[in-house]
């Protein structure tokens, strides 16, 4: 897949392409819909995405608490595992949000990209004041002369599927019910970076992860799947992880730490992808260290029968 971040200079090879436009959060079911209905009106045609870095929201809104199911980086990841051929990750800056609807019609998707097709969300807003609609991109589509699909919402049970609900399910300590919106585990992704090492001395050595930018899952204990991504312990494995801010030791950063089952190495500086399976407990601040230990060992015993039944 290739990633490209300017509409202005594009190569010929990477021009009429057909594309689905968003922000593809977490890349959930209604994001695959829409890319699947890329590649079906265009089967001969590159199959792209079109999305906006920094995301709208937090460039008009910087300080608002994170929101982000996933960063650049995870998403596309996996948009490439879908097929997704061209990523057109434009910059988002006060020059593109001036466009309006039909300078974003016109100098983007005609005059930059050379789109052959598009596909929007029913739900889909662009333009200046995000005063287009997804009609209005028929409506100039028909004018200047490229394709336009209008993705129907795709609903999960009783709910529409959005990032929202998603954010929700996992604010609420759901992530099965995250999963069955996202088509996939919901999962945390990063370096593994340095910490206090007292998991190590109380016999349970955890991997750290910063998840700052990301929107936070209910604080407490998890049973994950964890993928190592590169070095030489590469590979699939079953754990438990903690998220939140370490009542016990008075930190105040939130992070996760996941300890993995029947690892030894050094992990220090690894990729690691931690899907979040099933919520087990909230935070607690325990009396003394003997009784944290008892309870990570029940911890441990039980994300090891939820992850045995999956």
């Amino acid at each position: 897949m290739r990633i490209l971040r300017d509409y202005k200079f594009i190569a010929n090879e990477d021009r009429g392409a057909t594309v689905a436009i968003g922000n593809f959060d977490g890349v959930h079911i209604g994001h695959q819909s829409v890319i699947s209905l890329a590649k079906a009106a265009a089967p001969d045609a590159p199959l792209g995405v079109m999305c906006f870095e920094p995301h709208p929201r937090a460039y008009f809104a910087p300080d608002m608490a994170p929101f982000r199911l996933t960063g650049p980086d995870a998403r596309a990841t996996r948009l490439e595992k879908l097929g997704v051929e061209r990523l057109y990750e434009l910059p988002f800056n006060q020059a593109l949000a001036n466009l309006t609807p039909r300078e974003f019609a016109q100098d983007v998707i005609v005059d930059g990209l050379g789109l052959a097709h598009v596909v929007v969300g029913a739900d889909f807003c662009f333009g200046k004041g995000r005063k287009g609609t997804a009609e209005d991109l028929v409506a100039l589509g028909e004018e200047l002369g490229f394709g336009v699909t209008i993705a129907p919402l795709v609903t999960g049970g009783d709910q529409q599927v959005s990032s929202t609900n998603i954010r929700n399910a996992l604010s609420d300590g759901r992530p099965r019910d995250a999963a069955a919106m996202l088509g996939h585990w919901h999962r945390i992704e990063g370096p593994v970076i340095g910490g206090e090492q007292r998991g190590r001395e109380l016999g349970f050595p955890t991997a750290n992860m910063s998840i700052h930018g990301l929107h936070p899952p209910k604080f407490g204990v998890y049973a994950v799947l964890v993928d190592v991504l590169d070095g030489p312990h590469a590979g699939s494995y079953l754990g438990a992880s903690s998220v939140g801010v370490r009542p016990m030791f008075g930190e105040n950063t939130a992070n996760i730490e996941t300890y993995l089952f029947d690892f030894k190495g050094d992990l220090y500086g690894a990729q690691l992808s931690v899907a979040l399976v099933d919520f087990l407990r909230p935070e607690l601040k325990f009396d003394g260290l003997e009784a944290l230990v008892a309870q990570m060992d029940a911890d441990c015993a039980k994300c090891r029968e939820i992850l045995r039944a999956l």
